[in-house]
């Protein structure tokens, strides 16, 4: 009878229960072994910052699975407290260290899977090894924080990093009551994911529910008291007190397993796998955050940190192990946070790195709400959109507010797999009743901005290129055709502005010199392009409205709201 297959997976967290599970379903008969060094298996990581703020009360809801559920339901030898340390790929051995008795022994396999994940980011900061300076990847983390929260003395937090985490966890930390600071080397939060005027709109709300931002600036130090705790964080413009610092500048790939064994690393820093997740080594299989992923739109090679695409990888190999050949096509870098009450997602390319790549790109920012305004408590949103100009293909979106942006995320998410271009975005049959959406979805009204600029019907400047104007004090017309009383509660206050509301244009049109240089803005853009297009047919030959307007101005503005 021939031999049942013995598959090994080293890591127990995301990838490597899904694949070991996906596994037992291909190959009922097979062997099967978990090696994790820590105790539990199955943990969602990403419940961390809402166990920190109390929103899950219990630990044990951040297991998903027990070990016993593997042993007993899919007959999987668990070995918790277990750390590999070294991998013979000629040999098909590991050599494992039970971590409780200290006692080393041998594991043979068939097929090896790699699901070794990553480790927090640790900067070369003075005074790192204090006493309240944490990093968080595990349920004892969580515990830790928490339980340092919890004391009397701890009025205050610094969050290093306005990343995801930094940004979910000054949220945990404001519901504890703790006064933060968040500090980010970059210019603005979420420099990796957003750009700067969907940053800053993400900012303005952080600092609204008390968050101090401190960006553009390296902490140079944390000084530390009698007792070793941190009690001072030091940049190089500014100091404060604190009592507790939490790390967050990003996540590396845990390939030291990988190296020793000889297999290749890629460039981006991660296990090199092909389409199937195989390393170099046929025989090895690897997935989750220690992998390099293709990104779909650009096709190079990239970091997916993410319990999601974990899981997905963990499928992909758990089928192939056992015989299969099923293909992983990459990802787009999908995420999405809840940052107090604004929701944050984000797919496929930025401007920035659109450009980057070496793409000529259109780009549109929308101001919209989640349903018909008519309908009660919708909420706003802002939608920016990155297509490559010369096909009108999706490259990637960003949308941010208050209302749902899950699902818009989703939609885009759906049209970058299939390689969408905004004039079948525009044309996408979307769910329509009053209380889920508006007749046509922001992402519609998107889609056709873009349709109108590459027509030429459509001709705008981006907040910062209009903030560019009036700080270098061109000579030209913030033309606002918004209503007086909009006019007199928020505005940009300065020299260029002048206040047509849009029912008078045409009657006004005499009091506008045909040959200045007109920027139109409104609240939301709408009102602005209908001015433009009112200026183009009175045969004004340099007008353009601002992308966004009032409602997407990344910067400081006069009024009462």
């Amino acid at each position: 009878m021939e031999k049942p297959l013995n598959v090994a997976v080293i890591g127990g967290n995301a990838c490597g229960p899904k694949a070991v599970a996906r596994a037992r379903r291909c190959a009922p008969d097979a062997r099967i072994t978990i090696i994790e060094q820590g105790e539990d298996v199955s943990t969602a990581t990403c419940g961390l910052p809402y166990y920190v703020s109390g929103a899950i009360g219990n630990q044990a809801s951040l297991v998903a699975r027990k070990p016993d559920f593997f042993r007993e339901v899919m007959n999987v030898e668990v070995l918790t407290r277990t750390k590999a340390l070294a991998i013979e790929p000629k040999a098909h051995k590991i050599e494992v260290i039970d971590l409780a008795t200290n006692q080393a022994s041998t594991l043979d396999y068939d097929k090896l899977v790699l699901a070794t994940g990553s480790t927090p980011v640790v900067p070369n900061i003075k005074g790192k090894d204090l006493k309240g300076v944490f990093t968080l990847t595990k349920i004892k983390d969580a515990i830790t924080i928490r339980d340092l929260i919890s004391w009397d003395g701890i009025k205050s937090a610094t969050i290093i990093g306005a990343g995801l985490i930094g940004l979910e966890m000054a949220e945990a930390f404001v519901s504890r009551g703790l006064e933060v600071t968040i500090v980010e080397a970059l210019d603005w939060v979420l420099p990796t994911l957003l750009d700067f005027e969907m940053a800053a709109y993400v900012g303005r709300h952080v600092q609204k529910k008390g968050v101090e931002l401190v960006l553009g600036q390296l902490v140079m130090r944390f000084e530390g008291d009698e007792d070793g705790r941190v009690h001072k964080v030091i940049t190089k413009d500014t100091e404060w007190e604190t009592h507790l610092v939490l790390l967050a500048v990003g996540a590396k790939p845990n390939t030291e397993l990988a190296r020793g064994a000889g297999l290749t690393i890629g460039l981006a820093g991660g296990i090199a796998v092909d389409e199937y997740l195989q390393t170099s080594d046929p025989d090895i299989y690897a997935g989750g955050d220690c992998v390099e992923n293709v990104n779909r739109v650009t096709q190079q090679k990239m970091l997916a940190p993410l319990g999601s695409t974990a899981n997905k990888h963990g499928r992909v190999i758990g089928t192939n192990v056992a015989g299969g050949l099923e293909a992983f096509p990459g990802v787009f870098g999908t995420a999405i946070a809840k940052v107090f009450d604004c929701n944050v997602g984000r797919i496929g390319l930025n401007e920035l790195q659109a450009r980057e790549a070496g793409f000529d790109v259109v780009t549109c920012l929308v101001p919209g709400n989640e349903h018909a305004t008519y309908y009660p408590n919708s909420r706003e949103i802002l939608v920016k959109l990155v297509a490559e100009k010369s096909s009108g293909r999706l490259l990637g979106g960003q949308v941010v507010g208050a209302g749902e942006t899950a699902k818009r995320i989703d939609v885009l998410a759906t049209a970058l797999a299939f390689g969408a271009t905004v004039d079948e975005l525009a044309n996408l049959d979307l769910a329509y009743a009053p209380p889920y959406n508006s007749a046509l979805d922001p992402l519609h009204h998107a889609a056709n901005v873009i349709r109108n600029k590459r027509s030429g019907y459509a001709r705008a400047l981006t907040p910062m290129e209009v903030k560019n104007k009036i700080e270098r004090g061109d000579n030209f017309i913030l033309l606002d055709v918004r209503s007086p009383g909009e006019w007199e509660s928020r505005r940009i206050e300065v020299p260029q502005a002048k206040l047509v509301p849009l029912g008078e244009l045409r009657k006004k049109l005499g009091t506008l010199p045909k040959d200045a240089e007109i920027v139109i803005i409104c609240q939301a853009s709408v009102r602005a392009y209908q001015a433009q297009r009112i200026l183009d047919g009175a045969d004004f030959r340099n007008v353009k409205f601002m992308d966004g307007s009032i409602a997407a101005w990344p910067y400081n503005i006069s009024g009462t709201r």
